[in-house]
């Protein structure tokens, strides 16, 4: 578990942040995006975890990092431990809120409709969550931040941004909520292969002491 700041493309993640308790730096590492068919560095992500995840993925103690990568029942239990979850996402590149925003909402729409989750409901909260991106601006160093609570199925986002004031709004939704959990925390099917092997080799070594 990192005891210092951890720099993850030049972009500093404090190895604990504390919301309603403290929450570790359990794993980290960079989105891409396609720009004119280049692929380039976009986010880097860090994930805090109560360190108290580990008690609900006991039964892959003794398993290496590598094999938990693929292993996507590791990750649904990750997902669906009821503890407290933090997602810091730090902007590299510059684009438009818009863009994250038709991202965040094709690959929850895709989860949803393959789980046959996707309902009016489901599509209504995913709009807000577009609108609220809609306006704005991802300038490089902004932060979008994802707090999921332990208790309630719900999400808050937090975008901040140099001189404006702090943004947020609140899903409700707990369908959408699961799968935005799983566009960043869903193993082999996640968004950042290298956040995933991250969380796999950190989770491996807590697990083995």
């Amino acid at each position: 578990m990192a005891t210092e700041v951890v720099m993850v493309d030049e972009i500093p993640f404090p190895p604990q942040i504390t919301t309603t308790k403290p929450l570790n730096l359990l794993g980290h590492g960079l989105t891409d995006i396609e720009i004119h068919f280049l692929q380039i560095k976009f986010t880097a992500i860090g994930v805090y975890l109560d360190p108290e995840i580990l008690s609900h993925l006991q039964q892959w103690k003794g398993k290496q990092g590598s094999s938990l990568a693929q292993d996507d029942d590791f990750f649904d239990a990750l997902v669906s431990a009821p503890v407290e979850k933090f997602l810091r996402i730090v902007v590299i590149k510059e684009i438009k809120g818009s863009q994250y925003g038709v991202q965040l909402e094709s690959a929850v729409r895709d989860r949803l409709a393959g789980a046959d989750k996707y309902e009016e409901e489901e599509e209504s909260a995913l709009e807000k969550i577009v609108e609220f991106f809609q306006s704005k601006y991802f300038k490089k160093d902004s932060v979008i931040a994802y707090h999921f609570p332990a208790t309630s199925p719900t999400a808050e986002i937090v975008f901040t941004s140099e001189g404006k004031e702090d943004s947020k709004i609140k899903v409700e939704n707990a369908n959408v909520v699961e799968m935005i959990k799983k566009w960043y925390l869903g193993g082999a099917r996640g968004v950042s292969p290298t956040t995933t092997s991250s969380l796999a080799n950190t989770l491996s070594a807590e697990l083995s002491k």
